[in-house]
C-alpha cells in the first residue's frame, strides 16, 4: 500500500543535504544541488529514500516535478 507525502524542497541550501521533520509532521528536504534540469529534485528524492530508509526505486514523484512542494508516492 502506497503512502503520499508532501514535502518541501529547499535547493541550493546550504544546510543540506539534510531533511527536517517538523511538529505537524510536514518534511523539508534541503538539498546542495540547484533547480536545474531537475537535479534538485532527483537529490531530494534520493536523501529522501536514505531518510526513510527505502530503496530510491520505491518512491515516485506524484507532482510538483518543478515546483518545490511536492507529492511523493512511498510504496
Amino acid at each position: 500500500m502506497a503512502e503520499t507525502v508532501v514535502v518541501t524542497v529547499k535547493p541550493g541550501s546550504r544546510k543540506g543535504p539534510l531533511v527536517e521533520t517538523g511538529a505537524d509532521g510536514a518534511m523539508t528536504v534541503y538539498v546542495r544541488e540547484r533547480a536545474v534540469e531537475g537535479k534538485a529534485t532527483e537529490a531530494a528524492m534520493r536523501l529522501l529514500a536514505e531518510h526513510l530508509d527505502v530503496p530510491r526505486s520505491r518512491i515516485r514523484l506524484v507532482s510538483g516535478a518543478t515546483s518545490r512542494i511536492k507529492r511523493v508516492s512511498i510504496d
